[in-house]
């Protein structure tokens, strides 16, 4: 192993002991929420692709350092099967729609403005991601967000991708 993949990988550690990544087991809630495109999605209908659920707030500083990061993986590995679904918990959407006009992401943005969702998944940090596999049933959970941390996200991605 390389001296810099070393490294990386000792950061990448680093950052799941701060960032409290941990394994999941279970299937993942289903969920319809609307997105800012004004339809509606559903989660089961992503069955088949490995999906990130990032639970995200504009006025959550992490989350805005997170979000390119997050884009740059979707669209690395979006032909492979890989979705990410930005879940916005903010009553007022107003807020995420200025955000992402400063901050624009290619992937889909939800609305889960009842916190319903965020509730189901028992979300209390920000940001937090769970990713979830091609069958449908939650694998990691992540707290948080270090600069950094995006690369044990890509380590995870390819693992499920591979499956």
């Amino acid at each position: 192993m390389r001296t810099s993949q070393s490294l990386l990988a000792i950061l990448c550690a680093t950052a799941a002991f701060f960032c409290q990544a941990e394994p999941l087991s279970g299937a993942a809630h289903d969920f319809t929420l609307k997105t800012n495109q004004g339809n509606n999605l559903r989660l089961a209908e992503q069955r088949g692709n490995v999906v990130l659920l990032n639970f995200w707030a504009s006025w959550c500083g992490p989350c805005r350092q997170e979000m390119p990061k997050l884009d740059e993986l979707y669209q690395r590995y979006q032909s492979a099967g890989f979705i990410v679904l930005g879940v916005n918990v903010e009553t007022d959407s107003a807020a995420a729609d200025k955000l992402l006009k400063k901050i624009p992401v290619s992937f889909p943005i939800l609305y889960d403005s009842d916190s319903r969702v965020s509730q189901h998944y028992k979300i209390d940090a920000m940001p937090t991601s769970v990713l979830i596999d091609r069958s449908g049933q939650m694998r990691y959970l992540h707290r948080g967000y270090i600069p950094g941390y995006e690369e044990l996200y890509r380590q995870q991605i390819k693992e499920l991708i591979k499956e």
